[in-house]
């Protein structure tokens, strides 16, 4: 995945020190610096709207609903109960988690555990037959 960082506080003051200066139109500004017209528009957007130019947190997605003592207690309980359906796993954490059936799935998947023949297990260490 592409992960691009922030550009620093020190070129984000010097582009609007040419901006507010009259050094050159947007364009010519962007060329100089080597940044985007579109990326000045936001940083003099921000800078309007919010009064600050320093680069805003990034959106980090949604949070994990079984985290920390669930994660634990999921992982307990399909333990005691390799054979629990889905539905029946979210019947069990209804009064502490609100959650899709989905979401049991993909957690199941990260905690390591497979659906095999009407029951969760770990993976075979040898592998394929």
């Amino acid at each position: 995945m592409f992960c691009m960082k922030a550009y620093p506080i020190e070129l984000r003051k010097r582009v609007l020190h040419a901006i507010d200066g009259g050094m050159g139109t947007r364009n010519q500004i962007a060329a100089m610096f080597s940044v985007s017209t579109f990326w000045i528009y936001k940083l003099l957007r921000q800078r309007r709207n919010i009064g600050d130019i320093a680069s805003q947190p990034q959106n980090q997605g949604r949070k994990a609903v079984f985290a920390g003592a669930n994660l634990q207690n999921l992982d307990a309980f399909v333990t005691a109960h390799p054979d629990a359906t889905l539905e029946e796993i979210k019947e069990h954490f209804s009064g502490t988690v609100d959650c899709s059936i989905v979401a049991i799935h993909t957690t199941l998947k990260h905690l390591g555990w497979n659906y095999k023949k009407k029951r969760y297990m770990h993976p075979s260490k040898t592998g394929r037959m």
